[in-house]
């Protein structure tokens, strides 16, 4: 598949100055109430009209790729005032598509973006230092289609170099045809990218690649922890569940960290079924007939001779931790120390009174989560709104994480189409610096512009180019 270069390469050369290179003045202001932060952290709100941006990542200069959902990709750089105090001086349109709407990675050399649709992901070769991408794109993997749950998570690891996860998932919000390893759904896997090229045949999802895990509803994030080489994921699990024909949605299921091994290591018990469609982990115990189970266990919706909680609890893996019910991790990131895990939680939309809508973070040691599985205190709040009885319509709702060379925490909102930078100001919840070598946010080298400038053939293609929705 190819997208329209023509047109892409057009888009590439409008370019958006938005203010003199010579001091930044960080002077936009929240459009929603306050935030809440933990104690030690401040924040800025640096971007605004986006749309609908998702996934986000620095390239070796320092600069923000950024995917806006069924818009394409596009390339921040900033004027850096220090700490939260960042403008975006440049905005560039990189690659236009309305079938970009998620994912997104860099090669191990930062010379390779890869960007994925519903059904397959793309490889185009990048310049960092000019912010440029090449002509045309490689097909690498496909045959991913299906409806609902359209986001196909990118990830490359780097302890095993060339390797790329992608993260598929389920069709509906109950996909009983997960159950069939053969459909590819609700599934994790691993696809070796060092001898593709331009000639090779794509991978296909369902018959490719080393699987890392299925029976894995919609985890959309998913990340590598940078001791060890563990791959962790996150997942949101189903809505409008029961339990013995008794509604027990409101607080049911829990949301799971799960864990997938090892790339550069040893494969045992990779490669499991961990619960979906059939088991999903307890948050709030008070459910018919839940004496044995505890936090994180895994149960079914009816027992029957086929499948009980005990068959759940034998031949399905169980989360590494839980989180409350839907609030729907969409993103998790390592320090590069190891200590802390940061995860974005976009929100609920299957509770009375909604929850999520905030950034956590997880503490961690040799690898592992240092709490409990049955723990429900692990999230640690660190980025909030004030009143989430107003959310989604005025809220923010975090979906990419980001961390920069001197460990600023950069957090995409969706639905509101802004940038936040998050940095710490001294003893809270976890600091540290990114688990790649990505530098500081870097100062623009563009003209003392001082307002927006636009050429007139970038307006023209903007005023014509429809950008379509994204699902979670």
């Amino acid at each position: 598949m190819k997208f329209d270069m023509k047109l892409r390469n057009v888009l590439a050369l409008g370019t958006v100055l938005l203010r003199a290179a010579e001091a930044a003045t960080c002077d936009l202001k929240n459009s929603f109430a306050a935030p809440v932060l933990a104690s030690g952290w401040e924040h800025k709100l640096i971007a605004r009209n986006l749309t609908k941006p998702r996934s986000i990542q620095f390239d070796s200069e320092g600069n923000l790729l950024v995917i806006q959902g069924g818009a394409g990709l596009i390339h921040l750089s900033f004027d850096d005032g220090g700490s939260t105090c960042l403008d975006v001086a440049k905005k560039t349109f990189l690659i236009n598509s309305t079938d970009l709407n998620h994912g997104l990675a860099l090669s191990n050399d930062g010379k390779t973006i890869y960007a994925s649709s519903s059904n397959s992901v793309f490889a185009w070769t990048y310049d960092p230092v000019a912010g440029t991408v090449g002509d045309t794109n490689t097909t690498l993997i496909t045959g991913m289609d299906n409806d609902d749950h359209t986001t196909r998570t990118l990830l490359m690891s780097q302890k095993q170099p060339g390797t790329i996860i992608v993260s598929r998932g389920s069709q509906s919000n109950l996909d009983y045809s997960a159950e069939s390893l053969d459909t590819g759904h609700s599934q994790i896997k691993a696809f070796d990218l060092t001898n593709f090229t331009s000639d090779s045949e794509p991978y296909n999802f369902n018959t490719a690649g080393r699987l890392l895990g299925w029976g894995l509803r919609n985890s959309v994030g998913v990340a590598e922890e940078p001791l060890t080489g563990g791959i962790y994921s996150v997942e949101n699990s189903v809505d409008e569940i029961q339990r013995n024909d008794v509604d027990v949605h409101q607080y049911n299921p829990g949301e799971e960290v799960n864990f997938h091994g090892f790339l550069n290591g040893s494969t045992e018990n990779q490669g499991g079924n961990y619960g979906y469609p059939l088991c999903y982990a307890l948050w709030n115990t008070s459910i018919p007939n839940a004496e044995n189970l505890t936090v994180g266990s895994q149960f079914t919706m009816d027992q029957n001779a086929t499948v009980d909680d005990a068959f759940c609890a034998e031949e399905r893996v169980p989360p590494r931790l839980t989180f409350e019910a839907h609030v729907a991790p969409l993103d998790i990131k390592f320090l590069a120390n190891g200590t802390k895990a940061y995860v974005s939680f976009h929100g609920s939309w299957d509770k009375t009174a909604p929850v999520g809508y905030k950034v956590i973070s997880l503490d961690f040691a040799n690898g592992s989560p240092v709490a409990e599985s049955t723990s429900m205190t692990a999230a640690q709040d660190i980025f909030s709104n004030p009143d989430n009885s107003v959310c989604p319509g005025r809220c923010f709702r975090p979906v990419g994480l980001a961390i920069d060379g001197v460990g600023r925490l950069f957090v995409s909102s969706d639905s509101s189409g802004e940038l936040y930078v998050l940095a710490k100001t001294g003893s809270g919840s976890g600091s540290g610096t990114t688990t790649s070598p990505a530098p500081a946010a870097t100062s623009s080298k563009a003209s003392g512009a001082s307002k927006v400038v636009v050429s007139g053939v970038m307006m023209a293609l903007v005023a014509v180019v429809g950008f379509g929705a994204v699902m979670m």
